[in-house]
């Protein structure tokens, strides 16, 4: 219980900091006009200041700086050791820290375009990968004591991976609360995890996570005075995704690389289904639509707080499957990530998260092709074309439906 306290420490520091700044983020916000007005596809009904990822940021940073504290003069452990697999120049990591929530603090004041936005997660990510921070070698089951050697490769798919983890705590970033409660979780596990790998780097880390949404989450959760906005979540994503490289996936085996991925299985979840949803409409990939989870729980009657802790609880049980599985051998493990996998589908499914939301059609009076969703009278016509070339509609989308009618009412 001694070794801990350090860890209660950082998650004290970080919770408070991030507690008492996040009034400063929100008049900081209000006074750049970073507001988020309400409007078709948003669920907030009132126009929220974002820039609270000012708050999260700074309480991880307190995190630190209290760690640098305890070990100049208490004795605490030193945490910033790397693994012996890894090398890991942590000065890098701070600057692409920095280039994170930046970029992301930016495209909350200015509206950055996504090349631009995804162009600083690729920077942040290279400095991460520059200064050490790779997949590198992993150990094989198939046979016992082989290893996937990745070589060169390890550089680009390290990048690739930071950027898709940075990105997912921003997509299922639209009820009140959501992210930073799912961050918070996420966070606590890993800790968890990284402690029971000896990993304090990732330890320490993990847990100013945690402290730093939960401090936030005061202020976030519904009703919200305040949105995280992209500061908050791209620096969130890029933190979890840095855990999982520096611990998780680095002490077992080819089988439970796959434990961060479980952690943040909603948000994976989300993202997939957006992709498939928007390829089924013929829709870009990167156009928002009101399709996520969040907004099929809210059409399924749902209010916000509901909402929220039911993808908290959802997210729980993932998280508990992830420690179980690290605990037991092989094939246990791969049977629990399929119950888990499967059990979260078959919820997804029951969503209809899949399901497009957004059609094309072309309007003869302005000779524009529009995107049209089943509010507009034009969905019909659109869902009804789709369903004679082939592309099965389900039910509720189909002209004549119960719900379509309901929807006209």
């Amino acid at each position: 219980m001694h070794d801990l306290v350090p860890y209660l420490c950082l998650f004290v520091a970080a919770l408070a900091v991030s507690l008492l700044t996040t009034p400063l983020a929100r008049m900081i916000a209000v006074r750049c006009g970073a507001v988020d007005y309400p409007n078709a596809r948003r669920i907030n009904k009132k126009p929220i200041p974002r820039m609270g990822g000012i708050a999260i940021f700074l309480g991880i940073v307190a995190a630190f700086v209290t760690q640098y504290v305890g070990t100049t003069f208490f004795d605490w452990p030193v945490v910033l050791v790397p693994s012996p697999k890894l090398e890991v120049n942590y000065w890098m990591l701070v600057v692409a820290f920095l280039v994170i929530f930046f970029t992301g603090l930016v495209d909350d004041y200015r509206s950055l375009s996504p090349r631009k936005k995804l162009l600083g997660q690729i920077i942040a990510a290279s400095f991460a990968v520059a200064g050490g921070l790779v997949i590198g070698d992993i150990s094989n089951p198939f046979p016992p004591g082989g290893f996937i050697q990745l070589g060169w490769l390890a550089y680009p798919v390290t990048v690739v991976y930071l950027v898709a983890y940075t990105n997912i705590i921003n997509l299922i970033d639209g009820l009140d609360g959501l992210a930073g409660g799912i961050s918070a979780i996420a966070g606590l596990t890993m800790f968890v995890l990284s402690v029971w790998a000896g990993r304090l780097d990732a330890a320490a880390l993990s847990v100013a996570v945690a402290g730093s949404s939960l401090g936030f989450l005061r202020y976030n959760f519904h009703p919200a005075s305040i949105f995280m906005g992209d500061s908050g979540a791209l620096t969130l994503g890029f933190a979890l995704g840095a855990v999982s490289l520096l611990s998780v996936t680095r002490f077992a085996g080819l089988t439970t690389i796959i434990v961060p991925l479980v952690i943040a299985a909603v948000p994976i979840i989300d993202t997939f289904s957006a992709i498939v949803r928007r390829l089924r409409g013929h829709t870009g990939i990167s156009h928002a639509d009101r399709g996520h989870i969040h907004h099929r729980l809210i059409d399924e009657g749902y209010d916000q707080r509901q909402a929220v802790l039911l993808m908290y609880g959802w997210t729980f049980l993932l998280c508990i499957g992830s420690l179980v599985m690290t605990q037991v051998e092989t094939l246990p493990r791969i049977l629990i990530f399929c119950v888990l996998l499967l059990a979260s589908m078959a919820f997804a499914w029951h969503l209809r998260l899949f399901e497009p939301v957004l059609l094309h059609h072309f309007n003869p009076k302005t000779g524009a092709d529009e995107l049209v969703g089943p509010d507009d009278d034009a969905f019909e016509e659109e869902a009804e074309r789709m369903h004679e070339s082939g592309h099965r509609l389900p039910e509720r989308l189909r002209p004549g439906s119960p719900s379509q009618r309901r929807g006209r009412k």
